[in-house]
């Protein structure tokens, strides 16, 4: 059966919002949980998966064409939507190379539902660079980021630094968009690494003309953004890195920060890893990390 190719897409929604496809049996899942999604190909920036199909349960006169839905599940009755086919195979394109991903799949129909199977856990091939992260705080809530980043070419030709660009997602908590970026020491020198900090207001209403305008953003609303890093010179061979990034982060104030909602953030552990929630572009391609993977 050929699969059928789509686009990722960034998609969160309530498992509510599917149940609007019809009515479904007051008794429970009228369709059989599909298979657990297997992996047939594994490239960079895609993956083809596979399963096996689900099935009508009790009154045949009832069946209708089955979809399947192809998700990441975030968390209770909430997911992230790749994709949807008729097929038991599907492409899905434009994922991050070098990234973890967990995938499931739920068959919908007029009439019927069906529980999500069980969800596949996969690494999807390295691209052409890939980001190492040791964190060097063991206290989340003080008044510093305290991390190190590494940047390792795994592609099949030299690295170009001045078209990477890496950013380290995290929320400003209170509103307080304070913040003050350090290179600490670098390996290739911090002389060579430019930071700027970007944030996102989340969007909302004027106030009523009858009471004051309220601080914009409005205490105690997170604001996301991130802390871009990108070079001005260097060129790593394949399988090179750049060594050791040391980066501290702080407040104008040095107020506490809490570094826990924030989506690059993993606890300390004393050891390097491969944090897939900071991401890396290379001429403007996503080549590695995913924050909603």
């Amino acid at each position: 059966m050929s699969a059928r190719r789509v686009t990722a897409a960034v998609a969160v929604a309530a498992l509510a919002s599917l149940l609007v496809i019809g009515a479904a049996r007051a008794d429970g899942p009228a369709i059989s949980t599909p298979g657990s999604p297997t992996v047939l190909v594994n490239e960079p920036h895609q993956l083809t998966l596979s399963w096996t199909p689900s099935t009508w349960i009790g009154d045949p006169a009832a069946e209708q064409p089955i979809n399947y839905e192809v998700q990441v599940p975030l968390g209770p009755n909430t997911y992230r939507w790749l994709g949807t086919t008729t097929d038991t195979t599907i492409t899905l394109t434009d994922l991050a190379p070098g990234t973890t991903y967990r995938i499931a799949v739920a068959a919908r129909a007029l009439g019927g539902y069906s529980d999500t199977s069980p969800a596949t856990t996969v690494r999807t091939a390295d691209g052409r660079a890939t980001v190492s992260y040791l964190n060097l705080d063991w206290a989340p809530t003080n008044n510093q980021i305290q991390h190190a980043l590494r940047i390792t070419n795994t592609g099949t030709g030299p690295l170009d630094l001045t078209t990477v660009r890496v950013r380290y997602h995290l929320r400003f908590e209170g509103g307080n968009t304070s913040l003050v970026p350090n290179c600490d020491w670098a390996a290739l020198g911090c002389d060579k690494i430019r930071q700027t900090v970007q944030f996102f207001i989340p969007p909302g209403g004027p106030p009523p003309m009858s009471t004051p305008a309220p601080p914009y953003p409005q205490p105690g609303t997170p604001v996301p953004g991130w802390v871009e890093l990108t070079f001005i010179d260097g060129v790593l061979a394949p399988g090179a890195s750049t060594g050791p990034i040391q980066l501290r982060h702080h407040r104008h104030s040095w107020s506490d920060l809490d570094e826990r909602d924030d989506p690059s953030w993993l606890p300390a552990t004393g050891r390097w890893t491969e944090n897939g929630r900071i991401t890396l572009d290379v001429d403007g391609v996503r080549e590695f990390g995913d924050t909603n993977a």
